[in-house]
């Protein structure tokens, strides 16, 4: 999975050792840049993936995750973790400002057309009354 927004938190960095040796984790959140903008806190795994990816608060970024889930202790958790994570250009992401986007969106004003003839209606008979319906 994708998703492109600006990194607007770093935590700090974790670390530790294991039977494998020793490892390093950060989490980062990104914030969209939609109508109503979603954050995501994601992980980046491995020292020289930190060190690849260079991420630093302000940057507009494109993060390349997969999601997993885990359970403790009867209760199950989601991990989001980072596996690209690519500098984008702020000038080429699609911003919109709201007072831009209210103009460029308004309906075009209605014209004073006839209403069509319902084609599904009987024809009216000159002594019908005007409500015709069956019950």
């Amino acid at each position: 999975m994708e998703l492109q927004g600006k990194v607007i938190a770093a935590l700090p960095e974790k670390s530790g050792t294991s039977a494998r040796g020793e490892w390093k984790v950060q989490e980062f959140v990104i914030e969209t840049h939609d109508q109503y903008p979603r954050k995501m806190v994601f992980s980046v795994f491995g020292a020289d993936r930190l060190q690849r990816f260079n991420i630093s608060v302000g940057q507009e970024v494109s993060v390349s995750f997969d999601i997993d889930a885990h359970e403790y202790n009867g209760r199950w958790f989601n991990s989001i973790r980072a596996f690209d994570v690519r500098q984008v250009d702020p000038a080429a992401t699609s911003q919109i400002d709201p007072a831009v986007a209210a103009t460029q969106f308004t309906a075009a004003p209605a014209t004073a057309a006839q209403p069509k003839a319902d084609p599904f209606s009987a024809p009216a008979a000159d002594n019908s009354s005007a409500d015709d319906l069956p019950f």
